[in-house]
């Protein structure tokens, strides 16, 4: 059911609608170089076929998971054969172009230069990241989105009445069926048509029961590659709603990733880095119960562990919000990379021999607990070589409120003595 032409190609309207560049090119038979980035199953493979179709120009696939350099130099004498015999052009597509390294995408440049080759790559993974810059400025990247329900839908029942490569007289499917196989199917033509063919080859009267497509469609996860595009957006969103305090956006990100097979404790770590960086002494209850999530999670597992990580996420993103600490932080880290190794002041270490004690070392330490209010108005905590500096400014949120009152009657203090 691969679709042959653009009047068959579903989705990516926003690359293929009148007027837009990409569908232009195709149309006025003009390839480029181009790079499709996006989910499986959104017709990568199926819109270089149908550009090579369109622009007469011969189709060269390979896969950067099994090809090498040799099965590239064998591609340049095909497309070079193509050009002097036939005055075709070639279009090289290679799938996963991620998977090659730095000289591998190096090795086709000069062919695509000297227009030997059209070079269209296909992608999961962010080209910023995996393709090196010498590729990426001779191809254009067009993003390629997950289909919708209805985008679905049209692929299923194009399936459903095709005489030549689909089901056409064969089988009956209700429409709520259809609809159950689209949402199964998470954005992916390709998984939406096996869910079909898997609930055809388990019907024997001719009609697709909903009982079948309800098994079928069971076992299917929603879209998450671990360590990939998908997993990283997802935890952003997730890290960025708690951040944001919307507690219902943080559990669907939360519902997401566990739906799409994220291991439970990853989450909880990253959410153990949230309750410091994100609301630190605003609330510091916050890390001890995310710590006891964790704890929960790793003595029952799942499914039962993960509604304490439900509940942690709720309470760090409804609880009061400050970056102090982390910014704080990040400052006094500069300043140790900068100013070098800085002597101890010597009345701030400990002595704890003749020799030290003769050094001077602890000398003129002032005990705080034996001072009024146990601050010691006046020491200097720095080293001598350095001024002090204010890293830590509590935001008027939470108990750092009352942190903040603290410290502007420590500075008051100092300031009149």
């Amino acid at each position: 059911m691969r679709p042959a032409t653009l009047a068959e190609f579903s989705g990516q309207r926003h690359l293929l609608a009148p007027g837009k560049p990409l569908l232009r090119a195709i149309e006025q038979g003009r390839a480029h170089s181009m790079v499709f980035w996006g989910p499986p199953g959104t017709g990568k493979t199926t819109l270089a076929r149908v550009i090579a179709g369109t622009t007469d120009s011969h189709f060269i696939a390979l896969s950067a998971v099994m090809a090498g350099v040799k099965d590239i130099r064998g591609a340049v004498a095909e497309a070079e054969q193509h050009r002097q015999m036939r005055n075709r052009g070639t279009v090289l597509f290679l799938d996963e172009v991620h998977r090659f390294n730095k000289s591998q995408q190096d090795a086709f440049l000069p062919f695509v230069e000297d227009g030997t080759l059209t070079f269209i790559g296909a992608t999961t993974e962010n080209p910023s990241f995996e393709l090196n810059n010498a590729l990426l400025s001779r191809a254009r990247v067009y993003v390629l989105k997950s289909l919708t329900a209805d985008d679905l839908e049209e692929v299923l029942r194009r399936a459903l009445i095709d005489e030549n490569r689909g089901l056409a007289g064969k089988f009956e499917i209700s429409d709520e069926s259809i609809e159950i196989i689209a949402s199964a199917a998470d954005g992916d033509a390709r998984r939406a048509l096996n869910l079909l063919e898997l609930a055809a080859d388990l019907t024997e009267d001719g009609e697709i029961s909903s009982a079948t497509v309800e098994e079928v469609a069971s076992g299917s996860r929603r879209r998450f590659d671990k360590h990939g595009e998908y997993f990283y957006d997802q935890i952003s969103a997730l890290h960025k709603s708690v951040r944001g305090t919307d507690p219902d956006a943080a559990l669907y990100w939360l519902m997401r990733m566990l739906d799409g097979g994220c291991d439970p404790l990853y989450i909880a770590r990253r959410m153990i880095r949230v309750a410091s960086e994100d609301i630190g002494n605003a609330d510091p209850r916050s890390l001890q119960l995310t710590l006891n999530a964790w704890e929960v999670l790793e003595r029952l597992g799942s499914p039962e562990g993960e509604l304490a990580l439900a509940q942690a996420v709720v309470y760090l993103a409804c609880a009061p919000k400050s970056n102090a600490v982390y910014q704080a932080s990040k400052a006094a880290m500069e300043d140790a990379r900068a100013h070098g190794s800085l002597e101890v002041p010597l009345h701030l270490r400990n002595a704890p021999t003749r020799l030290m004690k003769d050094l001077g070392y602890g000398e003129k330490y002032r005990y705080a607990h034996d001072e009024e209010g146990a601050i010691a108005v006046g020491e200097k905590y720095f080293p001598d070589d350095m001024r002090a500096v204010k890293y830590y400014h509590p935001v008027p949120r939470g108990l750092e409120i009352r942190i903040r009152e603290k410290l502007e009657e420590i500075e008051r203090r100092n300031r009149d003595k």
